[in-house]
């Protein structure tokens, strides 16, 4: 057994370094959907569709994508690029940092990072993309420094769906999701087989739920 707490509590925020990003100051009625462990041939397409869907603008959303799935589905990963929205570097490996060295840790995210920059534009002496997110929300205090002088912002969530929980119902993963998200939340949905089930019921009915409510979608740079 463990605790699920959908919306991660203040004191949580207060016991990491300040450069942890977990929500956004904004004076608009925002939030921010992000998607980890893509691209996944028909999980990722159908979350792309959903954004896509009957809109004259598509829904900008944030994917945190594991590089060894970016080698392995290069033209899902294309067309979330194409579609304009965000990228992030979940690691090669979807490695829990609490469980691995710092220096295996860091190498391996930067496979991820070799393996994104081969479709996006790269830089100079920063990442290709500069969004990091920890498997797991696992990273070691170590680990988050080497990342943040490489130039990486780390990206974690207020908002949890639980998509991936066999425990969770398709019903409570939506409401995870819609009694629990506030103005500037960063929400974390999973693009992943594991996840599919709950994920495509929930992130149309969440979209529809926050459009109703007057709330804009903001993407994470």
């Amino acid at each position: 057994m463990y605790l699920k707490l959908s919306r991660v509590p203040a004191f949580l925020k207060w016991l990491y370094p300040q450069w942890y990003v977990w929500d956004k100051k904004t004076s608009k009625k925002t939030v921010y959907l992000t998607f980890d462990d893509g691209p996944v041939p028909e999980v990722t397409e159908f979350v792309l569709d959903t954004l896509s869907r009957k809109r004259k603008n598509p829904i900008p959303a944030t994917f945190f994508c594991i590089g060894d799935n970016v080698r392995k589905h290069p033209e899902i990963f294309k067309r979330i690029c194409q579609s304009g929205h965000s990228i992030g570097n979940h690691t090669q490996h979807h490695l829990n940092g609490w469980k691995t060295n710092t220096d295996a840790y860091i190498d391996n995210v930067r496979l991820a990072e070799e393996e994104i920059s081969t479709y996006l534009p790269k830089t100079i002496n920063t990442p290709t993309t500069p969004l990091f997110r920890p498997p797991y929300g696992k990273i070691k205090r170590k680990q988050a420094r080497v990342l943040k002088k490489l130039g990486y912002t780390i990206i974690m969530y207020r908002v949890i769906a639980f998509d991936w929980d066999a425990h969770t119902s398709p019903e409570q993963c939506l409401d995870n999701v819609i009694k629990k998200a506030k103005n500037g939340d960063i929400i974390v949905f999973h693009d992943s087989v594991k996840a599919f089930k709950n994920m495509k019921y929930a992130l149309p009915r969440a979209i529809a739920y926050f459009e109703n409510a007057d709330f804009t979608f903001g993407r994470l740079e």
